[in-house]
């Protein structure tokens, strides 16, 4: 039974799964997938597809994507904006808000809403703040990670994201840690409320090895014996995760095989230094994997390994965790809110000797599943829904 609805919010969110990009901006939908289910806010997503004036390659397929629908059980508007790729950073904002404007007027005066949300501080938050003010309503806005890090790094990025901050009703970090980092740009650390990510718990939970390694050896072709240091590391194949460190580390470890899973612009690079390094036979790229493929993964492997330069919070922390999944990972983001017994693995320096340390600590002393899971015990989508929900009635 369905709780009654006595609250709206119009969700802006640049990061949301399309036809194009269906894992894209998954734990956004699934968080307010929660919300929509469990508590008593109604939520309507706007989200905006960004286009160059001629739609080439993958924009091709984003144009096709840019359809409205329901999805996750929530309405879903695509609007389309103008796009200058890779050089219209300081543009974006103003252009989304012209763009959704029209179509926020217009479902605001259907139905009215209670409060704009954002959920990515930029671009989307300083859109949230033109369109909130156009309708005379208060608005929130999430930081994420790199939102923050890379935007806050240059001049103009940093003004609208101080700008935004001070005129929303509430701001959200995924972690302490990056709340920290926000209140060092400038930010009132009192008005951040932490707000962690959620957990599908009926998917990611620890899954009986006998045969885990046989089925992924048969599904990906991929030669994995029981004997083996089993690595994997889910992430977007980019520097800022640095599984180039990984593979470098490879090369000292002799008994290990890794997984990578993921897809980036650093895939042709990573593979030429994996036949530098003389691992090429032992590092399997998988490209991207939905959920259902990723659990097995998770409970099959020894570790997940991630040594980012810079995270808010990574999801694939707490999935690999739930799955009983021992961490070897960097000081980045919240890491420290994550990792705080042995059992949830270590932490290391970014290098690659600290990283072939980390993992052989981790293969000399053999973890509970059920013990590392305990790590995130408190996680799940329905509670970050309700603590979702809860912030929002303070703010309106």
């Amino acid at each position: 039974m369905s709780t009654a609805k006595t609250r709206r919010v119009l969700s802006l969110s640049t990061l949301f799964p399309n036809e194009a990009n269906p894992r894209f901006g998954i734990f956004v939908a699934r968080s307010l997938e929660a919300l929509q289910r469990d508590t008593h806010w109604e939520a309507v997503v706007v989200n905006p597809i960004g286009l160059p004036p001629v739609a080439v390659g993958r924009y091709k397929a984003l144009q096709e994507a840019a359809i409205d629908g329901t999805d996750f059980g929530l309405t879903v508007h695509r609007p389309t904006f103008p796009l200058i790729p890779r050089f219209g950073g300081r543009l974006n904002p103003g252009a989304i808000a012209r763009a959704v404007m029209p179509l926020a007027r217009r479902l605001h005066a259907a139905t009215p809403f209670d409060l704009i949300d954002a959920q990515f501080f930029y671009p989307d938050g300083p859109a949230a703040m033109m369109i909130a003010r156009e309708l005379g309503l208060p608005f929130s806005v999430k930081a994420r990670g790199a939102d923050i890090h890379y935007w806050g790094a240059r001049s103009y990025g940093r003004k609208a994201l101080l700008e935004t901050a001070s005129a929303a009703a509430g701001v959200l970090a995924v972690c302490d840690a990056l709340a920290d980092d926000m209140a060092a740009l400038g930010m009132d650390r009192a008005k951040i409320t932490t707000h962690y990510t959620g957990l599908d718990r009926d998917l990611f939970r620890p899954l009986d090895h006998t045969g885990l390694r046989a089925t992924i050896a048969d599904t990906f072709d991929v030669p994995c014996t029981k004997d083996e240091t089993l690595l994997l590391s889910v992430g977007a194949l980019i520097e800022r995760k640095g599984q180039g460190l990984i593979i470098k580390a490879m090369g000292g470890l002799p008994d290990a095989r890794l997984l990578l899973v993921g897809k980036g612009e650093d895939e042709a690079s990573l593979r030429k230094l994996a036949k530098e390094v003389g691992v090429a036979d032992r590092v399997h790229f998988l490209g991207s994997q939905p959920p259902s493929s990723l659990a097995p993964l998770y409970s099959a492997a020894d570790m997940m390994v991630l040594p980012s330069a810079s995270e808010g919070l990574a999801n694939a922390w707490i999935e690999a965790l739930a799955c009983g999944t021992p961490l070897v990972i960097t000081d980045a983001g919240g890491a420290r809110e994550i990792v705080k017994t042995p059992d949830a693995g270590v932490i290391v320096a970014r290098n690659c000797r600290a990283i072939a340390e980390g993992i052989r600590q981790i293969s000399e002393r053999p973890r509970s599943p059920e013990k590392v899971a305990e790590a995130v015990g408190n996680f799940s989508w329905q509670a970050n829904g309700e603590a979702l929900a809860a912030y929002y009635d303070r703010i309106v």
